[in-house]
């Protein structure tokens, strides 16, 4: 009997857990063990990263050097310099991969891409690079086309957008895996408890943003939009929920967030609600979704929000209108204009109905996001780099 394939998912450790290591891990996780044995490896400290794999049964080896090597938006301290990576990481974890007998390096964020494509060819792999970001990003056009057997992208949106070396079949459109949760929560037993936890009277309407604090999702946007809605719906009790937290501890965001809601006269009406896990209950909770991000690849709480049936409003921008279609299975927005969000909650307040035939719209599109169909993709796609060989 041939031995399964050895693919290595490689991730730098750490306590932030966003939709690319929940995508990458549970690909890991559901691999054919009978044609392909995931390695997941956890680089310093493993924190919650290494947790995570652990909860979707993998046993994340743990690497505290060599250093990896990092674009500047992302360096932390410790992490190589070019030169100190060519002479000592490089060599180090290609002989890991062949010690290790690895066939295919999965890598799937811009650290992981830098610190092992080199290796990777070097020890003779075969190289995905999983492209979860920016069109523009460097990386994707200058050094993927020249290193990756394959490039996947979760969008078209975010496909690159000016490759050095043209990627023609090499370049692939993957969408995320998502699937519907084992028990579909009560939206309103979980929307009286999150009124409850807020300290919101009943009939609140609650809005929520779920993400990361960053520039991209544009947390800030989302502030910005609730003080619009509460000016043009003066009879409704408006709050906004935020779940999430900054990439780094040391980022002031959540104070500047409180800063910007006191100046709009809504310091009481935003509620920072951190990271919350599981995040189900609080995504059926909220009266709708505001997805205010700008170049969003492919958001992930998007789609789990149209599983649980809680409304989308979504800017027009990234990939969102690869997954919206506006006002069928949600609404797209203006990205620049907060207070264009306020029109799809008029709507959804006022018109009966409207809730439940965008959840049933939403619902019946999801089939094509399933774990199942993500997995015959990706490893059709390894079946395909190791026939090249």
């Amino acid at each position: 009997m041939t031995a399964p394939v050895r693919v290595l998912f490689p991730f730098a450790g750490g306590d932030l857990v966003g939709g690319s290591h929940q995508s990458a891990l549970r690909l890991a996780a559901g691999l054919d063990r009978s044609r392909y044995e995931p390695v997941v490896l956890v680089h310093g400290e493993g924190g919650r990263v290494a947790r995570f794999a652990a909860q979707n049964g993998l046993a994340p080896i743990r690497l505290d050097r060599p250093p990896i090597i990092a674009p500047r938006y992302s360096r932390r301290p410790g992490d190589a310099s070019a030169p100190g990576y060519l002479l000592t990481s490089l060599p180090r974890l290609a002989h890991l991969l062949r010690r290790w007998n690895i066939a295919i390096v999965h890598t799937n964020d811009g650290r992981m891409h830098l610190t092992w494509a080199l290796p990777a060819r070097l020890a003779g792999c075969r190289l995905i690079w999983h492209h979860r970001g920016d069109p523009e990003a460097l990386g994707v056009n200058r050094v993927a086309p020249l290193l990756a057997h394959r490039v996947v992208s979760v969008s078209d949106f975010s496909r690159p957008v000016r490759p050095v070396r043209p990627l023609g079949d090499r370049l692939r459109v993957i969408r995320s895996p998502f699937d519907k949760p084992a028990a579909q929560p009560d939206r309103a037993a979980c929307a009286e408890a999150l009124r409850a936890r807020i300290g919101a009277a009943p009939g609140a309407v609650v809005l929520g943003y779920f993400g990361a604090l960053n520039g991209r999702k544009r947390s800030d946007h989302f502030v910005r939009a609730v003080a619009e809605i509460r000016r043009a719906l003066p009879g409704e009790d408006i709050h906004g929920a935020i779940f999430g937290r900054p990439e780094r501890d040391c980022d002031p965001v959540e104070r500047e967030l409180q800063a910007l809601a006191g100046s709009l006269g809504i310091a009481d009406r935003i509620h920072l609600m951190g990271h919350v896990s599981p995040v189900e209950p609080s995504l059926a909770g909220v009266f709708a979704l505001l997805v205010t991000a700008r170049g969003e690849p492919f958001g992930r709480t998007l789609i789990e929000a149209m599983h649980l049936g809680t409304p989308v409003i979504a800017t027009r921008h990234g990939g969102n209108p690869e997954a919206i279609e506006d006002g069928r299975n949600g609404f797209l927005v203006d990205p620049d204009d907060p207070a264009a969000f306020a029109a799809p909650v008029r709507r959804l307040l006022t018109e009966p109905g409207l809730d439940d035939r965008i959840a049933a719209a939403a619902r019946t599109d999801l089939d094509r996001y399933s774990t199942a169909e993500h997995l015959r993709r990706v490893q059709a796609l390894y079946d395909e780099v190791l026939e090249q060989a």
